[in-house]
C-alpha cells in the first residue's frame, strides 16, 4: 500500500495525446502529493492535441526505454486518436506497457489508450471500458466492454473519455492506495 502522496507515477503520452487526458491526471496526481513523470518515445517535448486542432506541449522527463517499472507504483496512458496508435508500434512503449500489466501495479488507461491494453493481450476476460469507437476492438480481444464512467478490474483502471476525468483520477487514487493486484500476466 502506498499513500499518494509518496506514490511515483509514470504518465506514457507521446505527440497527439488528448490534451486534457494528460493534464488533469498529471496536475492532479501532483496537487495530491504524488511525484509524477512524463514518459515518451522520444525526447523533449510532446504536442497535444486539443479537441479540434493541436494544442501545447508538455516536456519529456525520461524515455520509454529507460522506464525501470520499480520505480514507479502507477502507470497512466492517456488517449487522443494519434497517441495510442502510435504507441502501440513502439516496442519500447509496449514493454513499458506489458511489465506494468505483469507486475501488478494499478495501470490506467482513458479514451483511446486501452488499444494499448489489447495491443499487450491484457483485456482478455477483464470488464473494461473505452471511447465507444475502440469499443468492438477491445471486445474482439476478449474484454468484457461496459458503458460506465470507470471500470477496473484487479487494478487496471480505465474510462470513456474526458467527461470522465475525475472519476478516472479517483479510481487511480483508490487503486494505487490499495496497492498491487493479483492478475495474470499479459
Amino acid at each position: 500500500m502506498t499513500a499518494i502522496n509518496s506514490a511515483k507515477i509514470v504518465i506514457l503520452a507521446t505527440d497527439g495525446y488528448e490534451r486534457s487526458e494528460l493534464r488533469v491526471p498529471y496536475e492532479e496526481l501532483q496537487r495530491k502529493g504524488a511525484d509524477v513523470k512524463i514518459a515518451s518515445i522520444k525526447d523533449g517535448e510532446i504536442k497535444s492535441w486539443d479537441e479540434k486542432d493541436w494544442g501545447d506541449s508538455v516536456k519529456v522527463d525520461l524515455l520509454a526505454k529507460d522506464v525501470r517499472i520499480e520505480d514507479f507504483d502507477a502507470l497512466v496512458l492517456p488517449g487522443g486518436q494519434i497517441n495510442p496508435d502510435v504507441l502501440r508500434a513502439s516496442d519500447d512503449a509496449m514493454r513499458v506497457v506489458k511489465e506494468f500489466v505483469k507486475s501488478g501495479k494499478v495501470v490506467a488507461a482513458i479514451c483511446h489508450a486501452p488499444w494499448l491494453l489489447v495491443e499487450a493481450d491484457a483485456v482478455r476476460g477483464r470488464e473494461v471500458t473505452s471511447y465507444g469507437s475502440i469499443k468492438t476492438d477491445v471486445k474482439n480481444a476478449g474484454g468484457i466492454w461496459k458503458d460506465e464512467k470507470v471500470v477496473c478490474d484487479k487494478g487496471i483502471v480505465t474510462s470513456r473519455n474526458p467527461d470522465d476525468l475525475e472519476a478516472f483520477v479517483a479510481k487511480i487514487v483508490e487503486e494505487v492506495e490499495e496497492g498491487r493486484h493479483e492478475r495474470k500476466a499479459a
